[in-house]
């Protein structure tokens, strides 16, 4: 649960992709507790907020179980990964959702322009343009793993980009929120470096 007395909470919620991530970070030395208990939320150092799933139906669990203003209240770092960085976001095209509007942006479908674009985008791509603590000496132009219909455009809280049929979001930070649209916990020695980053705010 605790690493040097600090406690990593994962909220524990109706998405995927939560196991993936409890063994990234034991993979850093950290056992961190799966809860959705408020309280012990709360009083959390650090919390992570993972997702894979359809936005409209998560927003609504999230809501039926107070965990929506929950999140928002949070003062600690809060680090949200794929599905959960887009719920932080005002809306969401998926399922015509409105989100918790912690990113004061709008989340889009890619869109097709020719035969050969596949989505969702699903595989590696590169970071550029990095900036905050989140991203402190990590490489730039190094690969991450991303799988995703759905994205964040290009705005203030932008502090990582990837160019995929568009200029887009990979990740945003606002305050103590941070988020990433790849999948740290699959992206080997870059996403490796980008969890330190969050567990050393």
């Amino acid at each position: 649960m605790t690493i040097d007395n600090t406690l990593i909470a994962v909220i524990k919620y109706n998405a995927g992709n939560i196991h993936s991530v409890v063994h990234a970070l034991r993979r850093e030395g950290v056992e961190p507790v799966v809860t959705d208990d408020k309280k012990l939320i709360l009083c959390a150092d650090k919390v992570i907020f993972p997702g894979v799933g359809e936005a409209s139906t998560t927003m609504r669990y999230l809501h039926e179980h107070g965990l929506d203003t929950l999140i928002k209240s949070l003062t600690q770092p809060v680090l949200g990964i794929c599905l959960g960085m887009q719920l932080m976001c005002s809306h969401s095209e998926e399922g015509d959702a409105d989100c918790l509007g912690i990113f004061d942006v709008d989340v889009k479908k890619f869109v097709r322009t020719s035969d050969e674009d596949k989505i969702p985008h699903m595989g590696w791509n590169q970071i550029t343009e990095l900036r905050s603590p989140l991203m402190e000496n990590v490489i730039d132009k190094g690969y991450v793993y991303f799988v995703h219909s759905y994205y964040v455009p290009l705005c203030a809280e932008t502090i990582a980009r990837t160019d995929y049929l568009i200029p887009f979001s990979a990740a945003l930070n606002k305050n103590n929120f941070y988020a990433t649209q790849f999948h740290p916990e699959k992206s080997g020695t870059v996403g490796s470096k980008i969890l330190q980053n969050f567990l050393n705010l």
